[in-house]
């Protein structure tokens, strides 16, 4: 129990150093649309074209479906058994700048699946690996900056997305 007080220490003084530095405010947009290109869409778009142009056969489409069959459950399941509160709803006088769509945040499912796409997308396809992790790092860097996330939250996200790619891919047993 120590020990998770003291990593929710650690979690406030830094999302409040974050949240209170001069370079916050001017985050704030940019930390809006990158957070919106986690929000599904995508992902939903990346699975069509790949449908369209290689059909159910696809490795990479396979992998992809499989890697969400996996990811979701498991991302609900710590969502609603960890059942912790956002910064809003733990900090006085603290207001998100966007309002998520659940009330729990541990972990950030924004960052789990983007690092999942990231990963399997990057292993299909390595020369775009150094953009695809700096995208997946900067979907759950907005996500604290919005205040919806403390940075464990998107820490564990980041852990659950890679580990479920590479159990997807086979890379893990």
């Amino acid at each position: 129990m120590k020990l998770l007080y003291s990593i929710h220490k650690y979690d406030v003084f830094m999302f409040s150093w974050l949240i209170n530095a001069k370079i916050h405010s001017a985050l704030t947009q940019t930390s809006r649309y990158l957070s919106k290109t986690g929000d599904g869409q995508l992902y939903l778009l990346i699975i069509s074209l790949l449908y369209l142009r290689e059909g159910i056969e696809s490795r990479l489409l396979q992998t992809v479906l499989l890697a969400f069959l996996i990811e979701r459950p498991i991302y609900f399941l710590l969502k609603n058994g960890f059942k912790r509160n956002r910064p809003e709803a733990m900090l006085k006088n603290f207001h998100s700048i966007i309002t998520p769509s659940d009330q729990f945040s541990f972990p950030s499912g924004h960052t789990s699946a983007a690092f999942m796409m990231a990963t399997l997308l990057s292993y299909f396809f390595p020369s775009l690996l150094i953009i695809l992790y700096c995208w997946a790092i900067l979907v759950g860097c907005s996500r604290v900056i919005l205040g919806v996330h403390f940075p464990s939250d998107t820490l564990v996200g980041m852990l659950l997305g890679i580990g479920t790619a590479l159990f997807s891919l086979g890379q893990i047993i």
